[in-house]
C-alpha cells in the first residue's frame, strides 16, 4: 500500500493512536480483486464526499463502489483519474490538520 502521510515537521503530534507515525491521509492497495483509493477527508468532510459521489454520477454509469474513506476500482479502466485529481485539489493540509483534530475532540 503506498500511503500519503502529513510529516511530523508539519503536524508534530503525529497519529493519534500512535503518535510516532505522522497522520494519514490518503492511500493506494492493490488488492486481490480491486484498486483502492482510501481518502481520509471523504469520510471526515460530509461536503467533500458528497461532492465525490455526485462529480463521479455525472460523468460515469457504472455504480460507485464505495464505504467512508475507501473507494474501489475492479477495473485499471474503471478509475476515474481526473476525478481523483480534483479531490485531492479540494483539500489543503492545514485544512485536513484542522478537521482531523476537531474530529479527534469530539
Amino acid at each position: 500500500m503506498i500511503g500519503y502521510f502529513v510529516p511530523h515537521k508539519i503536524y508534530s503530534k503525529g497519529y493519534h493512536c500512535n503518535p510516532k507515525e505522522p497522520l494519514p491521509f490518503m492511500s493506494i492497495a492493490s488488492q486481490k480483486n480491486s484498486v483502492n483509493i482510501y481518502h481520509m477527508g471523504l469520510y471526515a468532510k460530509k461536503e467533500l464526499y458528497d461532492w465525490f459521489v455526485t462529480a463521479y454520477s455525472k460523468q460515469f454509469s457504472k455504480k460507485l463502489d464505495m464505504g467512508k474513506s475507501c473507494i474501489r476500482f475492479k477495473k485499471e479502466t474503471d478509475i476515474p483519474f481526473e476525478i481523483l485529481e480534483e479531490l485531492v485539489q479540494k483539500i489543503a493540509v492545514k485544512e485536513w490538520i484542522s478537521i482531523y483534530e476537531l474530529s479527534i475532540k469530539k
